[in-house]
């Protein structure tokens, strides 16, 4: 008897799950069999789902998401940067946005647009630019960390007074270090205003200076603690780089730690590295 009573609870619940299944509404079935796909990384297929439950059901709860997750399925998908990059900016607009998802969006926006850069798009670098004024936070910090990367100087500084906010006001040790790093890839000397403000001016300092043809170009002063930040962040494969084009990072540091002072030149220009 009690087996039978199992069985009949079995086939119950069964029956109840099939029905509940059923009544599931045919724009939220579509989203639930994207989302698996997305979670299988099969961008493709998610996509041609997302796209009929976006044109068949403008009206759908599920329609922002959609937008947001079809967005993610182009940008994964090379070749398609500026169809993901239209849908997030669609998504963003939305009333019914979720916060997490568009800052989501905002931060693949900037790395969409730094990639197209990268490829002679000048154009696009606007959209990270237009980020550094953001009232999220991430978003804006963001922007300047990336702006640090581009070798065009003159655009990179847009970012430093960002980058300056985060050195001042964020407690958070390791940001702060990331923008200190990222502002001496753009201007060294923009960190003279902070040197005395964050480490003992006793402290060692890494000096750096540059002749050319007998005459000063360059005097660089950075406190030794920030310069190790810097250095130990150097990749393997940037090390070897570097060994490539003749400058080998560990035997530099070696030899600046046991005699305290580097000198370099090439033809007429004179480089010397010294910690004081």
């Amino acid at each position: 008897m009690r087996k039978v009573i199992i069985i009949l609870g079995i086939f119950l619940l069964s029956s109840m799950l099939l029905q509940a299944y059923a009544q599931v509404k045919p724009d939220e079935k579509l989203f639930r069999e994207a989302k698996v796909l997305i979670f299988d990384k099969e961008w493709k297929e998610a996509q041609e789902i997302l796209e009929e439950l976006l044109e068949k059901y403008p009206k759908s709860p599920w329609f922002s998401q959609a937008l947001f997750y079809n967005a993610k399925c182009f940008e994964e998908q090379k070749g398609n940067e500026l169809e993901a990059l239209d849908e997030y900016k669609r998504y963003i607009k939305r009333r019914d946005r979720s916060e997490s998802l568009t800052e989501e969006s905002e931060r693949s926006i900037i790395n969409i647009a730094m990639e197209l850069y990268r490829r002679g798009k000048k154009s696009y670098l606007k959209e990270v630019e237009k980020r550094l004024s953001s009232p999220n936070k991430v978003v804006k910090y963001y922007a300047a960390i990336k702006l640090s990367y581009i070798k065009d100087k003159k655009a990179a500084a847009r970012g430093v007074p960002v980058l300056k906010e985060i050195i001042r006001e964020e407690r958070d040790h390791e940001l702060r270090d990331r923008a200190r790093i990222a502002l001496l890839r753009v201007d060294p000397k923009a960190l003279k205003d902070f040197e005395e403000e964050r480490y003992d001016r006793k402290a060692k300092v890494l000096k750096i200076r540059v002749w050319e043809k007998g005459e000063l170009k360059l005097r660089i002063n950075i406190p030794w603690a920030l310069a190790d930040l810097v250095l130990g962040a150097v990749s393997e494969e940037e090390r070897e780089l570097m060994i490539e084009e003749g400058y080998d990072l560990d035997r530099i540091l070696k030899e600046l730690g046991e005699t305290g002072e580097i000198e370099i030149q090439v033809e007429e220009t004179i480089i010397k590295i010294w910690i004081e």
